[in-house]
């Protein structure tokens, strides 16, 4: 029987060193989920309104507010933004209580639902837009470092 000379067990050995390291393969890191803003709507006007009804998969919205005062230039003046349910009418969350001129950000938290803004104002000028929040992931992005 022959036996194998070093050379040659260090050579298998060595294959089977490289062929173990392949099926080893890294992972590759997940990417995190992120929050994308779609464009439900925008308004603006001076006392009460209501918008029309709109459907949130996610039920969590961003609403961009500003008040500016209105002739007579008062700021006394307030602004209140009701979401609420367009099936019932009922209140759902107020996002925003103001009074005189302003701006700001306001989240709504909800289980998916249709809603309507409902506002209530008085002597200021108004203007809201609504985006919903929707998670995903951006496909092709380089992952965060």
């Amino acid at each position: 029987m022959r036996h194998p000379t070093a050379l040659t067990v260090v050579a298998w050995v060595t294959v089977l060193a490289v062929a173990g390291c392949r099926g080893a393969a890294p992972k590759p890191a997940p990417v995190p989920s992120q929050i994308i803003w779609r464009s439900v709507g925008s308004w603006s006007g001076r006392g009460d309104s209501q918008t029309d009804s709109f459907t949130s998969d996610s039920g969590a919205l961003r609403i961009r507010w500003q008040t500016t005062a209105g002739p007579p230039k008062t700021v006394d003046g307030s602004f209140r933004l009701t979401a609420r349910s367009a099936i019932s009418g009922r209140e759902l969350e107020q996002a925003v209580d103001q009074r005189g001129p302003g701006n700001g950000t306001a989240y709504v938290s909800q289980d998916p639902h249709v809603f309507y803004m409902s506002v209530e104002s008085s002597g200021l000028d108004w203007t809201f837009s609504v985006e919903e929040g929707i998670a995903g992931q951006v496909v092709g992005a380089d992952p965060p470092r």
